[in-house]
């Protein structure tokens, strides 16, 4: 028994020796040391064994199967410290190559215009107000004198998600948590998403973004109106900017007005950018309805404002000479780069 205890101990050492991967000693483990290896078959050969012998061979063994393990748990050691210096050659660090330039990302095309829109207006004295997306019906538009019945509540239009809340399709709600508050004068804009119920093309998206001024105080006129929007154009399209006001219809603002600026790529001559009529539709805005100031518990018999609205995005198409709105939102490096 002692011989063939040897021999199987030799012939698993020269295995061992022969192996040149980790999974081979594996094998030898399960075909020595395994619930079917060749030690385990000799204890369950015990039984042929008598019974004076026993302890002896037992111990024999035992003997032999702490060598192996032994020496199976060397040859693991030098395989896996074999791989660790493979390893650590493979990933050597040259410092003397130079370093990877990380790539610095920049700020959007529209957060630089809304930051240049809002240098202009803080400038003026304008505090920036944020509101809510996800708005009540009441804010959004009965408390801008937009009655139950106005297309513009119709379910095409906008995001509803029940009959009183939806997604805000305009700032102004904004404006009007602001004026229940009662603390005049005010001078605000209100820069923010807004969701419309529009397809997607080159100057539509469900998901844009507009910013809403208003001015509540004593004795405010459409002049205040006026002198407020040319100063505006002329600090972000240049000094020659010159605005014109077009009658138009909000059922907040009465009187409304669209309002155009002249093309500031020809300066008003005519160019294909502002399909030569010299000049570039840019807002709309008007005097603020005495409904809305009374359902925001302003007097209007004392106090006047006025309000107007633009979408960064146009804004934003205009400054840089985009024709695509889609571009803005791809982001395709390539473009996203340009600014």
């Amino acid at each position: 028994m002692q011989e063939k205890l040897k021999a199987i101990v030799n012939d698993a050492l020269e295995k061992m020796k022969a192996a040149d991967q980790l999974d081979t000693l594996n094998d030898i483990k399960v075909a020595y040391l395994g619930k079917k290896g060749e030690l385990t078959e000799i204890l369950k050969s015990m039984k042929e064994v008598s019974p004076e012998d026993r302890p002896k061979v037992g111990q024999l063994v035992n003997e032999a199967r702490t060598v192996l393990e032994e020496k199976l748990e060397d040859a693991k050691k030098g395989f896996l410290n074999k791989i660790k210096e493979e390893q650590i050659k493979k990933e050597t660090i040259d410092v003397t190559l130079p370093a990877k330039r990380p790539h610095m990302g920049h700020r959007h095309p529209n957060n630089i215009a809304l930051d240049e829109v809002e240098r202009i207006f803080v400038g003026m004295g304008y505090e920036v107000v944020e509101g809510p997306e996800v708005e009540y019906d009441y804010y959004n538009f009965e408390a801008l004198n937009i009655p139950a019945n106005h297309p513009a509540k119709d379910e095409q239009d906008t995001f509803y998600v029940n009959s009183n809340i939806l997604l805000r399709t305009q700032t102004s709600p904004v404006q009007v948590r602001v004026m229940e508050e009662g603390k005049l004068p005010i001078r605000m804009i209100a820069p923010g998403r807004v969701f419309r119920s529009d397809e997607v093309d080159a100057t539509h998206s469900p998901c844009f973004n507009q910013i809403e001024g208003l001015v509540i105080d004593k004795n405010i006129t459409f002049s205040d109106l006026k002198g407020t929007l040319a100063e505006f154009a002329k600090q972000l399209f240049g000094e020659g900017t010159k605005v014109k006001f077009r009658p138009h219809h909000f059922p907040f603002t009465e009187p409304s007005a669209e309002v155009d600026v002249t093309c500031f790529k020809c300066g008003g001559d005519g160019c294909r950018f502002c399909k030569g009529t010299g000049w570039i539709e840019i807002l709309g805005c008007g005097m603020v309805h005495p409904n809305v100031l009374k359902m925001s518990g302003i007097d209007p018999e004392e106090y006047t404002g006025f309000a107007f609205g633009v979408g960064l995005e146009r804004i934003t198409l205009l400054k840089y000479e985009i024709d695509d709105m889609r571009l803005l939102y791809e982001n395709d490096i390539r473009f996203l780069k340009q600014f």
